[in-house]
């Protein structure tokens, strides 16, 4: 079992997590988008919202190595949407990842989902790290990792 295990975890139920919040609140990362000359819809965000849910808990629940390269993918094309916009001073109020109380893009988005894709391209190489395998390797029943999941997503 990879290292990175915990890491894709926490960046898989984060994509969960930020899918469901866009598909219902869509309006931020849309105006987000538009301000960096990306034409979005709110329709489009809440699609797109909906797949990244559906890829987060895909990779949540198998650790394949297709879903770890797609959710590296995601996570470089977010790092490379807040690093432009960062580049170009976007006037971004928010990127609306995480519904209504978000914050604006910083520097340390772009560290975390840059760590976020380094830990998915480190479960792509060896895959196999599924929720379900991964706590059946645990102590204590997988307690403590699913704690550590969710103090890893609050902190994110």
């Amino acid at each position: 079992m990879t290292p990175a295990a915990g890491p894709f975890a926490i960046a898989s139920a984060l994509l969960v997590a930020g899918g469901l919040l866009k598909s219902v609140h869509p309006d931020d990362t849309a105006t987000a988008l538009r301000e960096s000359g990306v034409p979005a819809s709110r329709l489009l965000v809440r699609v797109g919202g909906l797949v990244e849910a559906v890829l987060g808990a895909a990779a949540l629940a198998t650790g394949s190595r297709v879903t770890a390269v797609l959710v590296a993918l995601s996570y470089i094309a977010f790092a490379a949407f807040v690093a432009r916009a960062l580049r170009h001073h976007t006037p971004l109020a928010t990127c609306g990842c995480f519904g209504k109380d978000d914050s604006p893009p910083t520097r340390l988005h772009v560290v975390v989902t840059a760590a976020a894709a380094a830990a998915a391209v480190a479960v792509a190489v060896q895959p196999g790290v599924g929720i379900g395998t991964v706590v059946q390797h645990q102590p204590l029943a997988g307690v403590p990792f699913l704690a550590l999941l969710l103090c890893g997503v609050a902190f994110a």
